[in-house]
């Protein structure tokens, strides 16, 4: 009875720990929500390298990441290229 406990106690332990990719991936989505595009951008290409040095890869979280990472550079090129034309007055 007692080893029972100690191992639920020891599991629900380790399933609220979260990994270091789905905290940075959170992080960059608060990021990106917000606005800070930059700041996104550096925080999801950390949490591919973290996905990317863990033993048993997520493949869905990478995916998503891939995903997420063209599209704030599309974002990032068209705000860029937006400074550059000015409008006709």
């Amino acid at each position: 009875m007692l080893i029972a406990l100690i191992l639920i106690l020891f599991r629900s332990f380790i399933a609220r720990k979260k990994s270091i990719p789905v905290t940075l991936y959170t992080e960059a989505l608060r990021n990106e929500n917000s606005g800070h595009f930059e700041e996104a951008l550096v925080r999801y290409e950390n949490a591919l390298k973290e996905v990317q040095k863990e033993k048993f890869q997520r493949g869905n979280l990478k995916n998503k990441i891939v995903d997420k990472l063209k599209v704030l550079h599309t974002i990032i090129e068209y705000k860029s290229s937006l400074q550059f034309i000015r409008p006709n007055m």
